[in-house]
């Protein structure tokens, strides 16, 4: 098995893909993003449409009471810690940063809500920073197609960045993503579908568990 004829057949199996959540500037990706745990971004997609017609800047929502952010972020998953940490946030933007999106990990991870994870998507996507942020659909497919062996995102995102190359990192975590998402699912994987089946650790181990 060649990782590198993993990466090669990913990148051309998905050659224009792009994160799932819709946003026009760096402020917008870091809301989304926050609000993405434990969500889907059709879901996130749905509330940040109106959002951010109504508050479009890190200024106009810092504005809002917790309970008046909640009232707008209801329909998603834990609502209330998401609009504690989305305020809190946005007064460290405004009053440690003048009101722009840091573009460093470290100072992203200052943020309330803001993990490594949403970091790296904030830089790989808002500022094209190369990054490889490791979500569980990333964790999965990439310990499945054996480009990581690890069950920490850490370790998972360490090893990726050592068989990747840097120009690829960003565009690396869609491929793992939208892979997950449409044929590696957590549940039912769709091996018999998949362009990677002959090259695929994971699928290997299925047919042998099945010859038993």
């Amino acid at each position: 098995m060649s990782k590198k004829q993993i990466l090669a057949r990913l990148k051309n199996m998905y050659p224009n893909v792009r994160s799932g959540l819709k946003f026009n500037n760096p402020f917008e990706l870091l809301i989304a993003t926050i609000l993405s745990a434990q969500s889907t971004d059709k879901q996130v997609n749905k509330i940040t449409k109106e959002l951010f017609s109504k508050y479009p800047d890190v200024y106009a929502l810092s504005k809002l009471t917790q309970d008046q952010l909640e009232g707008e972020i209801k329909s998603i998953g834990l609502y209330k810690n998401k609009s504690k940490n989305i305020l809190a946030a946005c007064k460290i933007i405004i009053d440690k940063f003048q009101g722009k999106i840091p573009e460093t990990r470290e100072e992203l991870m200052e943020l309330p809500g803001v993990g490594r994870k949403t970091a790296n998507v904030v830089l790989s996507n808002a500022f094209q920073i190369p990054a490889l942020a490791v979500d569980t659909h990333v964790l999965r497919v990439a310990n499945r197609l054996g480009l990581a062996q690890s069950n920490n995102p850490m370790e998972t995102e360490k090893q990726l960045m050592e068989v990747i190359p840097k120009e690829d990192w960003s565009q690396a975590h869609h491929w793992l993503i939208w892979h997950g998402r449409l044929v590696c699912k957590a549940r039912n994987p769709q091996c018999e579908k998949c362009g990677l089946n002959d090259l695929c650790t994971f699928n290997k181990n299925e047919m042998n568990t099945n010859e038993v």
